[in-house]
């Protein structure tokens, strides 16, 4: 299972990042900003002009590992304007016959690119608190925990921690 291309969105994968979006949604509920229920009540157009918008330029991008049919893994970033050095990782996501492999490190690294010829040299994300595994397979990528913890932003009786590295 090592036949795919990690690469940054364009518009014409709308369609299938929204079915990835779904299954994200799906799998994980705890790890994500929204609701499947609200992802899928978007209308399609609201998925183009999301990908569009994260296509091109440095404020936001997304990042996907496509293998020619359903996307299998995503990573997004995104600036912070209080933060500007760093960005901030979100929505990583791997389909479960690709958790564990090389797509993750690919996916990050692919974010790590962007941020520095952004001239961000930072990297952050946040990680529930309990998911051993994720923070173990960020911890392999280099990312440390830096001690803070957060109030989970849609679900308050949860905790996330908070991963740095440098980029």
């Amino acid at each position: 299972m090592e036949n795919w291309d990690v690469r940054r969105v364009t518009p014409e994968d709308a369609g299938r990042m929204r079915a990835l979006r779904l299954e994200m949604l799906a799998d994980s509920p705890l790890a994500f900003l929204e609701t499947l229920a609200q992802a899928a009540a978007r209308p399609h157009e609201g998925y183009r002009q999301r990908i569009r918008q994260s296509s091109e330029g440095f404020e936001t991008a997304q990042f996907i590992a496509d293998p020619g049919g359903p996307l299998v893994g995503h990573a997004g970033g995104i600036v912070l304007p209080d933060a500007p050095h760093c960005t901030v990782i979100f929505a990583v996501y791997l389909t479960p016959a690709y958790r564990g492999g090389k797509i993750l490190g690919q996916l990050i690294e692919a974010v790590a690119d962007w941020s520095a010829a952004a001239g961000r040299d930072e990297l952050m994300l946040e990680v529930v608190c309990g998911n051993g595994r994720a923070v173990r397979a960020y911890e392999k990528l280099g990312f440390a925990d830096t001690g803070v913890r957060l109030r989970h932003p849609t679900i308050p009786a949860l905790t996330e921690l908070q991963m740095r590295r440098r980029v």
